[in-house]
C-alpha cells in the first residue's frame, strides 16, 4: 500500500453498513404498513430458524463530544432515564404484538449516545423488560458501549447477568490537546481500570476504539494511543478515520477550525503506520476498520466465513432480522428498511398512541437484493462470486468495466463470474463496492453527503 493510491482513491463515499444507503433510500412507495409487512414476512421465515437482532438506541450523554456523528441528547438531568426507557418497552410490545410468535433473541446492542449514561437498576430493567417476552438463543451475543469515565462495576456486573459478554470503550486519542478539542478527557488510567474490571468481572470480548484524523493529531499521537491500548490486551480495536461531516452533524463538528485537521500524506501515514502498528502485534485486520487477536470471536467468524455487517457494524453472526428500537434507530428486514423519528418529544409521542415511531424507510427491489448481497460479500469476505441469475439482474459487466483502474492498480482481480480484494486492496473496500453501488451512479449527488473513504 502506497501513498499515491490512498491519495488517488481518497474520495467520498458510503461507509455500507446498509445497501442502498441511507440517502438514495426511495421513500415514495414506503408506508409504515408496509414495512409492518416486510417486517411480519421476514420474521416469519426467519426468527425460529436464527431468531433476531435488537439494536437500542439509547441517546443521552452528559457533556457533548465534538468528533460525534451519533445522534444524541446532551443533558446532566438522569431523571430522563426510567421514561426513556419505559418507552422503549412499549415500542418492543408494539413489535411484539405484530407477531404470532415468541421472539427468539440472538443478538442485543446497546449504542449511543452514552448507554452507560443510565444507571445500572435502569438497564435491568430494560433489558429484563426485553427479555420478558422473548426467547434467547443458545449462541447469542449482547454487547453495549461503555464511556470509560461512567462505566462502574456495578454497570459490569449487572450486564454481565444478564448475559452481556461483550463491551467496547471509546478511546479516540489519549493526548491532552486531542482530548481537549473534542471534548473527550479521560486518563489512560481510567482506561485501563475499566477495561481490567470487565475482564476480571468475565467479559470475553473487550473492543478499543480508536480515530485517527482527529483535530490536532500528529502521528505520533496515534502511534502512542495504539502502544497504550495494546498494553492493555483487547480482545478486538476499531481503528478508522474520523468522520468530518459538519454539513450533515450541524454545530458539535464546527467546535475547531478545518486547519487543524491532519490532511493529506499527513492522516494517510497516520492510517497506513497505525495498521502496521497492530499488525505487528497480532491484530489480525478483519472486514474493514477492524482488527481482532486470533482468540476473539469476530476473527473467528471470518475464518468461517459467518462474518455480517449490518447498522452495529461488524457481527460474529448473521440475522436477517434487527429490530431497531429507541429515537432515531433503523430496523432491517433483510428486505426493507425503517428508521424511527430523531426527535426524542416525538418518539414519545408516537409510542405512547400506540403507533410505531417510523418516518422513513426504504422496500428494496429485485436489484437492491442483489447488490446489497454483493457488496456484503465485499464488506465481510474481500470476495463475492455471482450467479447467472444475478447477471440477469445487474449487468456484471458494467461494473467490471468501472474498476479496470483498480485492475491496473494491482488491487482487484475481476474473474468472468467474481470480484477478489487482494490483500493490497483491502483499504479500498468502500471504492469497490461503490461500483456496484448502481443508486450511487444514476444519482451523483450534487451536495457532499459522506465523508472521505480512507
Amino acid at each position: 500500500m502506497t501513498l499515491s493510491l490512498i491519495e488517488k482513491y481518497n474520495v467520498p463515499g458510503p461507509r455500507y453498513t446498509s445497501y442502498p444507503t441511507v440517502p438514495f433510500w426511495d421513500e415514495t412507495d414506503f408506508s409504515l404498513n408496509n414495512w409492518s409487512n416486510q417486517f411480519k414476512k421476514s420474521f416469519n421465515i426467519h426468527n425460529a430458524s436464527e431468531g433476531v437482532s435488537i439494536y437500542i438506541h439509547l441517546p443521552y450523554c452528559e457533556s457533548m463530544c465534538t468528533f460525534c456523528g451519533c445522534n444524541k441528547r446532551i443533558t446532566k438531568q438522569h431523571t430522563v432515564e426510567k421514561p426513556y426507557i419505559e418507552t422503549v418497552l412499549k415500542e418492543w410490545e408494539l413489535y411484539c404484538n405484530l407477531v404470532d410468535e415468541r421472539p427468539r433473541i440472538k443478538e442485543i446492542h446497546l449504542g449511543g449516545g452514552t448507554p452507560t449514561f443510565f444507571s445500572p437498576q435502569h438497564l435491568e430493567q430494560l433489558v429484563l423488560g426485553i427479555l420478558s417476552k422473548a426467547t434467547i438463543v443458545k449462541r447469542h451475543e449482547f454487547s453495549f458501549e461503555g464511556h470509560p469515565n461512567n462505566t462502574t462495576r456495578q454497570h459490569l456486573e449487572t450486564l454481565y447477568k444478564l448475559g452481556f459478554r461483550r463491551v467496547s470503550f471509546g478511546i479516540q486519542d489519549y493526548n491532552p490537546t486531542v482530548q481537549k478539542a473534542i471534548n473527550r478527557i479521560q486518563s489512560f488510567e481510567q482506561v485501563k481500570h475499566v477495561t481490567l474490571l470487565a475482564r476480571e468481572i468475565g467479559y470475553t470480548s473487550i473492543s478499543h476504539d480508536i480515530i485517527f484524523g482527529l483535530p490536532f493529531q500528529t502521528l505520533t499521537h496515534v502511534g502512542e494511543t495504539i502502544n497504550k491500548t495494546i498494553s492493555l490486551q483487547p480482545d478486538r480495536i476499531a481503528f478508522y478515520s474520523y468522520a468530518h461531516v459538519p454539513w450533515i452533524k450541524g454545530n458539535g463538528q464546527r467546535g475547531y477550525d478545518e486547519t487543524h485537521l491532519p490532511k493529506g500524506a499527513e492522516k494517510r501515514r497516520q492510517y497506513i503506520e497505525g495498521k502496521a502498528l497492530l499488525e505487528k502485534h497480532h491484530y489480525i485486520e478483519v472486514g474493514m476498520d477492524h482488527f481482532a487477536l486470533r482468540s476473539d470471536a469476530l476473527y473467528k467468524a471470518m475464518e468461517t466465513n459467518t462474518l455480517h455487517r449490518n447498522f452495529m457494524g461488524y457481527t460474529a453472526s448473521k440475522t436477517n432480522v434487527m429490530i431497531g428500537l429507541g429515537v432515531s434507530s433503523i430496523g432491517d428486514s433483510w428486505t426493507g428498511f425503517a428508521q424511527n423519528v430523531k426527535n426524542i418529544s416525538e418518539y414519545k409521542n408516537l409510542v405512547n398512541n400506540g403507533t410505531l415511531p417510523i418516518y422513513r424507510g426504504h422496500i428494496l427491489t429485485e436489484e437492491d437484493l442483489v447488490i446489497r448481497k454483493h457488496i456484503l460479500n465485499l464488506m465481510c469476505h474481500f470476495k463475492t462470486t455471482w450467479s447467472l441469475p444475478d447477471f440477469e439482474v445487474v449487468n456484471f459487466k458494467t461494473v467490471a468495466e468501472s474498476l479496470r483502474e483498480m485492475v491496473s492498480d494491482g488491487l482487484v482481480i475481476i474473474g468472468s463470474q467474481s470480484i477478489i480484494i487482494k490483500p493490497q486492496g483491502k483499504p479500498f473496500v468502500r471504492n469497490i463496492c461503490m461500483a456496484l453501488d448502481l443508486r450511487l451512479k444514476r444519482k451523483q449527488p450534487q451536495n457532499r453527503l459522506f465523508s472521505m473513504t480512507v
